[in-house]
């Protein structure tokens, strides 16, 4: 009974990807592969994701262990905060980040007289993922570590590590399949980023043009080189984030022929 009901949630989720891979012939993959809009789109795309990543993974793990070990309404309204990205559409956060960094923005007239333009830039690209995708990581990471037992940290203490040591060698470990877990879905997500990008960054190929915009680009001219893009995508995205969802368990594996 209850597979009857999980069903048409599992077909509305599989079933639009089997027909986005019916819909092209292996030549119009070909032809989409050959677009000028698919490799400097691929590759932006490539670089701008893992420099997002990485600043998420860097900024976003001392604020998840921050807030699965602190207490109080203090760490309930960063919790919110850092959600807020989530429920908040696209859309409004390319809007938001144009009012903050644009030129008569909030730090318009600082970056300005700096001679820095974020806007319309590829570190435009890369601040609109890093917005949107980071609450992914956060809130995961966040939840690994409160799975994490105290005693374990004390002890550690008590062996002769620093807070530091403690945390690098003994929280992060016994944490990183969520960590990894959430930095797959951080990194699908500013992947599949759209409407942020759209309204803060642009569509100009070659500079803020990533999979997303290229697709949309390609609807106006080439139906068939949009779903070739599409399947391209959708098949990098599953196999990284399939490679992401492996790590654990490979580090399972090291760590127990370690012992």
């Amino acid at each position: 009974m209850l597979a009857l009901a999980a069903a048409p949630i599992l077909l509305l989720l599989v079933v639009p990807l089997i027909g986005l891979a019916l819909a092209s012939s292996p030549a119009d993959l070909a032809v989409g592969v050959r677009s000028p809009l698919f490799a400097p789109a691929l590759w932006l795309s490539a670089r701008t994701t893992v420099v997002s990543l990485a600043l998420v993974v860097a900024t976003g793990t001392p604020l998840a262990w921050w807030m699965a070990t602190g207490s109080g309404r203090g760490t309930r309204v960063v919790e919110a905060l850092v959600d807020l990205p989530i429920v908040v559409p696209p859309a409004v956060v390319g809007i938001a980040l144009l009012e903050t960094f644009g030129r008569s923005g909030l730090f318009g007239v600082q970056l300005g007289a700096l001679g820095i333009q974020v806007p319309f830039t590829t570190l435009a690209v890369v601040l609109a993922q890093v917005v949107v995708s980071a609450p992914f990581y956060v809130q995961a990471a966040a939840a690994a570590f409160r799975r994490v037992e105290p005693d374990l940290l004390i002890v550690a203490r008590t062996l002769g590590q620093s807070q530091r040591g403690a945390f690098l060698r003994v929280a992060v470990p016994i944490a990183l399949p969520g960590l990894v877990g959430g930095a797959a879905l951080a990194w699908a997500r500013a992947l599949g980023e759209f409407g942020a990008t759209l309204l803060f960054a642009g569509n100009l190929p070659g500079t803020t043009q990533t999979m997303p915009l290229a697709i949309y680009m390609a609807l106006e001219s080439d139906v068939r080189v949009a779903v070739a893009i599409s399947l391209v995508l959708a098949a990098v995205a599953m196999l990284l984030l399939f490679a992401l969802r492996a790590a654990p368990s490979v580090w399972a594996s090291i760590t127990r022929g370690e012992r």
